[in-house]
């Protein structure tokens, strides 16, 4: 009976073959691109769950609480890991990860930067799931100055002999850095899955860093995470390390008015769900997985969608089969079960051609998005699992109404013809059209609105002007440091070089410090973390920064007293008149001071996802950053000449430059990357939706083309006819408006409110997203109903 069946649904496919390639098409479309979205969630629900004991891992982080401010860190005080350890019978191992910053290392002549190597505990590989190659785990960070490399990094520094093709073993040898530190590699691990929230291409043992480390409960420069053991109850945990406070921190901090508790985050919900500041790797967004999620969701419902309308649309063709086939003694059961089997084979067959496209398409995909997805996950078991999912979803959803409503037509009724006159549900047919409309203006909506935003971070005004700034890194020791004003004099000689300057730090970078600090104010000096980081006194001019009062750095009468501050701290402090105002070190007794000289205009010296802040600027003459405002003719040539000065100045070190616009910009790359993938799945979704109604309005023309051929020879021309048509679709998309705007500004409102600084929402956004539905419903209307209006009267009325 099955192979009855499918014998049945192959020859209706090859019957009515442009029918058929629509709907293949369209369920096509549907199914490779919500294939896509979901390897993308999947992939971003992955993340650290690679981790053997991943449900027992926790990061610790810092609640701070200033009189004023609240703080969340990602990062704790360097002795809390083995004072948990120590204290708390409930965690089985600690271990930290403490930021070593960009260096050069070295191993001969190769010479490369390195920014992603942190010193750890050795207690690490009991906690994390880490495949050494080569080395013990046991031992590999045990003593100081022990180095574990991962397995690309060991063939950047100990590549393979090109004469016999065996790579040099890196265990036993050892890198220097720039400081002239040695360190010897104890053990090559697999490089760390891509889905990690923390990445490293080194660790170094934790116990080279200096004793002085070992006691500081000051300073907030590491990563702490605990194995706690099976079934610890983690909000009871949690509470238990209240006193920590009271216990080790007090006495430092409680003179401040200043309170720190811990909280206890599971490693596998970091990705996606933690919203602290100085996170190690770039986050994902539950909420784009909850908007990719739905995307993909309607992207196969509209496939459906468009399939029962077709098939709907398309009954009284088939009308005569099935009063014949039920006159000659087929049931009700079996005609469903027909439907569903060309449902079924239909969804298959579309499927096949997806999987096709995916395979073409994958490395556009993971460029577009940033993932390494490979083609072999759709090998895996779980992955099948969905196929099959997705094959029984668009399978039953999209056939069952059809066939449950084409198989209970009467055969009398069918056979006397007088079923073409109503070929279908009309009712359930808008209702479906209206669902379409409704999903594709929501779309519309979100795409305009989420672009206009992330254009809108691109292009605000910061307050400093980022474009042809280029930026230099001298990562080395104080000797070679010493010479940043031979370099600096070196760049200017070329006439395209705008400006030099020297800073620690630029906006957007990691340089930036928080530090407390005791602030002149109406009450007398108030203890507050202040943003601050040192330039020197052509840092303002070379970033277009604009004194609002006061005065710049001056190299001939400026000291280390001298600092700038911005309008925000002037603000912050109530300050009247900030020139000559004090700050100083909280309980520095010496009567050292900071003085302030100059006020700058405020400016975004993080991201656009923090607001301004209280800014500090201290005179600090050569230091490691440097900036170079160069001409925007003749960019490459003048880089050309920087480098040259560089290796005239620095021939030890590597030339790496970036220029600061793409540096900041950075920033916004993850939001970039999903706003892309965003807009592009919903222009697909747009496009199945047209094709639905293509082929709907193709075939209501169809059908009403005698009621067209007799309008006419009653006198109607061709405009009155298109009126007719069009004004039933027209009111279809007003309904649809009514149902999607209140819905799309719920989600957009939401979503907005993640950013300090946002475009809003226009009510323009939501008016050209009907208008543009509707364009592409009229032209569709119009082009069928013209081409059925401008056909002779005479072959319509001749038809059966």
């Amino acid at each position: 009976m099955i192979k009855n069946l499918i014998l049945v649904a192959l020859r209706n496919f090859k019957k009515d073959k442009w029918y058929t390639l629509l709907n293949i098409l369209g369920l096509t479309i549907g199914i490779t691109f919500s294939l896509f979205l979901l390897f993308y969630i999947i992939d971003e629900l992955s993340y650290d769950r690679y981790n053997e004991k991943a449900d027992r891992i926790y990061r610790i982080t810092s609640y701070v609480k200033e009189p004023e401010n609240r703080m969340k860190w990602s990062s704790t005080q360097f002795p809390l890991g083995p004072t948990l350890k120590k204290d708390y019978p409930e965690v089985e191992q600690s271990a930290r990860f403490v930021r070593n910053g960009r260096n050069m290392y070295k191993n001969g002549e190769r010479r490369f930067y390195e920014d992603k190597i942190f010193f750890a505990d050795s207690s690490l590989f009991k906690i994390f799931t880490y495949q050494f190659i080569e080395g013990n785990s046991a031992t590999a960070l045990n003593e100081p100055n022990s180095m574990v490399l991962t397995q690309t990094l060991a063939d950047k520094y100990f590549p393979q002999d090109a004469a016999h093709g065996k790579g040099k073993s890196a265990v036993g040898q050892s890198l220097q850095n720039n400081n002239g530190d040695v360190y010897k590699i104890t053990g090559v691990v697999k490089d760390v899955p891509k889905n990690s929230h923390i990445i490293f291409n080194a660790l170094i043992s934790i116990s080279t860093l200096p004793k002085d480390y070992s006691d500081n409960w000051g300073g907030f420069n590491n990563y702490t995470y605990v194995l706690l053991r099976p079934n610890v109850n983690v909000a009871s945990f949690e509470k238990k390390l209240l006193p920590m406070y009271d216990k080790y921190m007090a006495p430092i901090f409680a003179q401040y008015n200043i309170k720190i508790r811990y909280g206890v985050q599971p490693i596998t919900s970091i990705h996606l769900y933690s919203d602290f500041d100085g996170e190690p790797e770039e986050l994902g967004s539950i909420s784009y997985i909850y908007i990719f999620s739905a995307v993909a969701l309607f992207m196969l419902i509209i496939a459906c969608i468009n399939y029962m309308n077709l098939t709907t649309a398309r009954s009284a063709r088939r009308a005569k089969e099935i009063g014949i086939r039920k006159v000659t003694g087929s049931t009700k059961s079996q005609l469903v079960a027909q439907f569903l089997i060309e449902s079924m084979l239909t969804s298959i067959i579309s499927l096949l051609l997806s999987l096709l496209l995916v395979a073409l398409f994958l490395p556009v995909f993971n460029t577009l998005s940033g993932k390494s997805i490979s083609f072999q996950s759709l090998l895996q078991p779980d992955t099948f699992l969905i196929l099959l999912i997705i094959i029984l979803f668009v399978g039953f959803v999209g056939g069952s109404y059809p066939a449950f409503y084409l198989s209970k037509f009467n055969p009398v009724s069918v056979l006397k013809g007088s079923l073409s006159k109503s070929s279908s549900n009309v009712t359930l047919r808008r209702a479906l059209v209206v669902v379409q409309f409704t999903i594709s203006i929501i779309m519309l909506i979100c795409t305009w609105v989420v672009y206009g935003q992330l254009q809108y971070l691109r292009n605000k005004d910061l307050g400093f002007n980022k474009d042809q700034v280029v930026s230099l890194n001298i990562d080395a020791d104080r000797d070679i440091r010493g010479k940043v004003m031979a370099l600096k004099n070196e760049i200017r000689q070329d006439s395209r070089v705008l400006s030099v300057s020297t800073a620690q730090g630029t906006p957007g970078s990691q340089n930036i410090s928080f530090n407390l600090f005791s602030v002149e104010s109406k009450n007398g000096f108030t203890d507050k973390g202040v943003d601050c980081y040192g330039i020197d006194e052509d840092y303002l001019k070379t970033l277009g920064m604009k004194l609002v009062k006061g005065r710049n750095f001056s190299s001939i009468s400026d000291t280390l007293r001298s600092i700038i501050v911005n309008e925000n701290m002037v603000k912050n402090f109530g300050w009247d008149n900030a020139i000559g105002k004090k700050v100083k070190f909280p309980g520095d007794t010496s009567g050292f001071y900071l003085e302030v000289v100059g006020i700058v205009k405020d400016f975004n010296q993080k991201s656009l996802y923090n607001p301004i802040a209280p800014l500090i600027l201290f005179y600090r003459p050569n230091s490691n950053s440097i900036q170079v405002k160069v001409n925007p003719q003749g960019i490459l040539s003048t880089v050309s000449h920087i480098e040259k000065s560089w290796k005239t100045i620095f021939p030890e070190l590597p030339f790496q430059y970036t220029f600061l616009d793409e540096d900041f910009d950075s920033q916004y790359a993850a939001d970039q990357k999903r706003g892309k993938i965003f807009t592009a799945f919903s222009l697909l979704t747009i496009l199945i939706t047209c094709l639905g109604l293509l082929g709907l309005i193709a075939f209501t023309t169809q059908q009403r083309q005698k009621e067209i051929s007799m309008r006419k020879i009653m006198g109607a021309n061709v405009q009155q006819i298109v009126a007719l048509i069009t004004k039933n679709f027209v009111m279809l998309v007003a309904i649809s408006c009514v149902i999607a705007f209140p819905v799309a500004y719920y989600f957009m409102h939401r979503w907005l409110e993640i950013f300090p600084y946002n475009t809003g929402l226009s009510i323009s956004t939501f008016v050209l997203s009907a208008i543009t539905v509707l364009l592409i419903t009229l032209l569709t209307v119009i082009f069928h109903t013209v081409k059925a209006a401008v056909a002779k009267p005479v072959t319509s009325l001749r038809m059966e």
